[in-house]
């Protein structure tokens, strides 16, 4: 069972905290990390191209000129795709990339990447974080504290003032407990988590 250091953010260890082995000590699957951020990655995309068939122009109600008698191609609308200004054949449509995996595979693919923080060693776990006014100085003074670069921060609870203070800092992002995820849990170098969050964390994907 994992034992990591709980620390103030003066970097004074105040306490220890078991973690569980079946959240933190898991075996990390390197295959259902790439299927759990491929979905993640194709859920993002837009499919946004998109353009108008002959029934989505506008006009050409109108028959151009009479069927027979005038020596040109007959012809029934000026939507048609030949001319000008009709509508395109197989033209792109906006599509949903999006897809599932199952919930069961999502869960141990959060283990594997909350395991694979622990064995590198770059995890840590915060009592709290308090602030009282929003000041971006301070809150890089604890980053530079721990030494800590490209960090994804998970809060137990909505928390405004650390929120705005590390929003203009470069590669730092603050999410909460509901909303971790595989994707940035890999893109990030460094997890730190608030004491409380750990059980949140624990409590879902044990559940």
């Amino acid at each position: 069972m994992p034992v990591l250091n709980v620390y103030d953010i003066e970097k004074t260890k105040i306490a220890e905290l078991e973690l569980s082995d079946l959240v933190f000590g898991a075996e990390v699957n390197e295959h259902i990390l790439y299927e759990v951020v491929k979905m993640q990655l194709a859920s993002r995309r837009q499919g946004g191209g998109s353009t108008k068939g002959r029934s989505d122009v506008r006009g050409g109600g109108k028959k151009p000129w009479r069927q027979k008698g005038t020596g040109r191609a007959r012809s029934g609308t000026s939507r048609s795709p030949l001319w000008r200004g009709g509508g395109i054949v197989f033209g792109p449509k906006p599509r949903d990339f999006s897809y599932k995996v199952p919930k069961k595979v999502r869960k141990a693919a959060l283990k594997s990447a909350l395991s694979m923080k622990v064995r590198e060693d770059r995890l840590i776990i915060l009592r709290d974080f308090p602030m009282d006014e929003i000041k971006t100085k301070r809150f890089q003074e604890v980053l530079d504290r721990f030494e800590l670069g490209k960090t994804l921060f998970v809060l137990d609870e909505r928390n405004t003032i650390l929120e705005k203070s590390s929003k203009n800092i470069k590669d730092v992002k603050m999410m909460r407990s509901e909303g971790i995820n595989v994707y940035d849990l890999l893109k990030y170098d460094n997890l730190v988590l608030l004491e409380p969050s750990v059980k949140k964390i624990e409590g879902v994907l044990l559940s």
